[in-house]
């Protein structure tokens, strides 16, 4: 008799703990929140490149010194423009902030400036013409920004990114040239050739699409040649100084 009432009394018990005990369990499957993460910019980011171009350009430089019959000095006006082309690459990095910085090599083949001497008798006179072959070495710095409406790839009132797009940009070089040069004159008066190495300058501006992986534009390249000479004695030198070369140039960039 005892046993049963304790047994009844055990089972009581139960009927009643048993929901409160269930009430402090945690509800099947555990609900765990997880905070909301920031969405990931893809449109800003770094990247190093490595890029190519070639242009078309041309020369200009307002006179060449070169030497009379008594090896005096003269400066004798150009009367025509060389013309050529040039190529060459590079590495750099952009931030894709706007900013990219780069340093270049390239090679530069231009003929056709000319000059005429006069008054100096046979085998002097007549019409010189000057070759020009340069290795131009350059640091650059340039800023790249949107022609969109500032929002999809490029962000929303952010300038340029590596979103992708269309695109402007300027930008500015210095460095050094590398400079061989020589001159063909008449008849029975060769003019042996030289080399040279001067101060070099650019400015750029132009503008391009960003596809991504692949980036390319077109634009225009000032280029700046403190002084261009045969480095020769008289009565053979010829030089000049402050030249320009105007380039129409196209450019290819990989970035990884």
């Amino acid at each position: 008799m005892r046993k049963s009432v304790a047994a009844i009394m055990v089972a009581g018990a139960a009927v009643f703990a048993g929901p409160a005990f269930a009430a402090d369990l945690p509800s099947y499957p555990p609900i765990i929140e997880v905070p909301e993460l920031p969405p990931v910019d893809k449109d800003l980011g770094g990247a190093f490149y490595l890029r190519g171009s070639a242009a078309w350009n041309i020369h200009w430089t307002k006179d060449v010194d070169a030497y009379d019959c008594v090896c005096d000095e003269v400066s004798f006006p150009v009367e025509d423009w060389g013309y050529g082309y040039s190529f060459g690459g590079g590495f750099g990095y952009e931030t894709g902030t706007g900013l990219r910085f780069d340093a270049t090599v390239d090679y530069l083949q231009n003929e056709g400036s000319s000059i005429t001497k006069t008054g100096f008798g046979a085998g002097v006179d007549g019409d010189y013409s000057l070759k020009l072959r340069s290795t131009i070495a350059l640091a650059n710095v340039y800023y790249d920004f949107s022609l969109g409406d500032g929002f999809g790839g490029y962000g929303h009132h952010k300038g340029y990114s590596a979103g992708g797009g269309a695109f402007a940009y300027v930008g500015a070089g210095a460095g050094v040239a590398f400079n061989k040069v020589s001159v063909d004159g008449p008849a029975g008066n060769p003019i042996p050739g030289g080399d040279n190495v001067s101060l070099a300058a650019a400015g750029m501006v132009g503008v391009g699409y960003d596809f991504g992986a692949f980036t390319t534009d077109v634009g225009y390249r000032g280029l700046y040649i403190s002084e261009v000479t045969n480095d020769q004695p008289a009565p053979a030198g010829f030089s000049s100084d402050n030249n320009f070369v105007h380039e129409v140039r196209g450019t290819v960039r990989y970035k990884f």
